[in-house]
């Protein structure tokens, strides 16, 4: 399978190729040139695979320039003792209601199963190409992106990696899990700014002819661990096939019959994932689009106008606090199939913070996706509602998502992706359950344990005593210095 750039059809590469660069030359974002059709025998074949195994099948699809036993050794190692037999574990909310539990892995986030299998592919793409070069990977993270992608790369061979966020704009938890990184060649900024601050940063980089020239003169080539790499979105697409298979095994659907999938938003990576596989025939009903407070992709799906010029939100669910959805752009080109207006879009919103689409092109978007959004309060709400009358405990993103579910629940049952620990963000958790919390995140915790009888995951409270690598911040100025350091 080829992709090209959503930007330019002609700017083509292999999986390979695609993962190892990221980004295309031109800026854009490559997607597959076809998606491939499952039909209802490798449905029904695939629904009894654990969850590595199925994995290794959905990869193959796409990857096709990937050797398929290197898929198979490389999903049983990302996916098996690192997720302690809870890959794609499915919990049930209340009756008709389930939550795609995504925080079992190493970092506590869904982020995990993109970044536990994404460095072995790039690891892998590099020899296939006989590359030799150290591979710098630039990331911009809201908060769970770069813990993730720094347990993924660490002390690997070839590769070095910076990791850029906002700074005071992740929890406690979060910027700790990146500040006490280890590794001999891991870098961790804090951005003064907010996410979009962060992320527009690091594209120029990656757009800086010159500052590709140089670090080439040093023997060094940039890609990207952000959900704008083919690689990261990729293994999202296989929890979608999972989750189906278990409730449908389960009762909890017919086979067959649609399940639809509320996801709480942020870059646009994780849902789109759910579109693929919708698309390639997994039976999927409505992709329910859950915001924040910052709601510009609520309002773009409402209206077709994606307008950035807007006020930024400081939330409780940090990792949705973006106003630049990077991921939307292969929607548009997968909506209209023109590569010139997606270039032209992308060039509005760059130029002037905002573009619409064509009726045609929206009303394509709507044909899959609904959307909705629930501000701290409403949020708050919902996790208390949800742990007093059902015992579920949920985290504040995970929180947005099912308040924006049971507002707009129909008759076919529901999905909610509940995408990251609640122990990551203990003060905004035990504050939603009606406790005064505490002024450390730490004793946050605890109290969190006492209240609600859960155990907080080991890697969190370890956190406690970790040393920190990475302290201070820079401005979004100093960005580009940082990449070329």
């Amino acid at each position: 399978m080829r992709y090209h750039s959503t930007r330019d059809a002609a700017l083509t590469a292999s999986a390979g190729e695609a993962i190892l660069r990221g980004l295309a030359p031109d800026g854009g974002l490559y997607v597959p040139e076809s998606l491939p059709a499952v039909g209802d025998d490798t449905l029904a074949r695939w629904r009894g695979l654990a969850y590595p195994a199925l994995a290794a099948e959905i990869l193959a699809l796409f990857l096709t320039d990937y050797d398929p036993a290197f898929l198979r050794e490389a999903a049983a190692a990302a996916y098996g003792a690192a997720f302690g037999g809870k890959a794609g574990l499915v919990e049930k909310v209340h009756e008709g209601l389930y939550a795609l539990e995504l925080w079992h892995g190493p970092t506590c986030a869904f982020k995990d199963y993109a970044l536990q299998l994404m460095p072995r592919l790039l690891v892998q793409a590099k020899a296939m190409l006989h590359r030799t070069e150290t591979t710098r990977i630039l990331v911009a993270t809201s908060g769970d992106t770069g813990k993730a992608a720094l347990a993924g790369y660490a002390d690997l061979p070839g590769i070095d990696i910076a990791v850029f966020y906002p700074d005071a704009g992740t929890s406690e938890i979060q910027r700790l899990q990146m500040a006490t990184q280890r590794g001999e060649n891991v870098a961790v900024y804090a951005v003064k700014g907010n996410f979009d601050d962060a992320q527009t940063g690091v594209k120029r980089v990656f757009a800086d002819a010159d500052a590709a020239a140089e670090l080439e003169a040093r023997g060094i080539r940039l890609s990207s661990a952000n959900s704008i790499n083919w690689g990261r979105l990729v293994p999202q697409i296989v929890y979608y096939f999972h989750a189906y298979f278990r409730m449908a095994e389960r009762g909890a659907v017919a086979w067959g019959e649609p399940v639809d999938v509320c996801v709480p938003t942020g870059n646009f990576g994780d849902i789109l994932a759910g579109w693929y596989a919708k698309k390639m025939g997994l039976p999927l009903g409505r992709l329910l689009c859950a915001s924040n407070k910052n709601n510009v992709l609520s309002d773009f799906i409402s209206t077709g106008t994606y307008d950035a010029r807007r006020r930024f939100y400081k939330t409780a669910s940090p990792s949705m606090d973006i106003l630049i959805s990077s991921n939307l752009e292969r929607l548009l080109y997968h909506a209209c199939g023109d590569t010139a207006r997606v270039a032209g879009w992308l060039a509005e919103l760059g130029a002037d913070g905002c573009y619409t689409v064509d009726g045609d092109t929206l009303a394509a978007i709507r044909a899959d996706f609904a959307c909705g959004w629930a501000d701290d309060a409403a949020a708050a709400a919902e996790l208390r509602a949800r742990f007093e009358a059902d015992g579920y405990l949920a985290d504040p993103h995970t929180a947005v998502a099912l308040r924006v579910a049971a507002r707009q629940k129909g008759a076919a049952p529901m999905l909610v992706l509940s995408t990251a620990s609640p122990c990551k963000f203990p003060r905004d958790v035990l504050a939603a359950l009606g406790a005064v919390p505490p002024d450390s995140d730490f004793d946050a915790m605890a109290a969190l344990e006492r209240l609600t009888g859960t155990q907080a995951p080991p890697s969190l409270a370890a956190l406690r005593k970790a040393p920190v690598r990475f302290a201070g911040s820079i401005d979004p100025a100093a960005i580009r210095a940082a990449a070329l350091r």
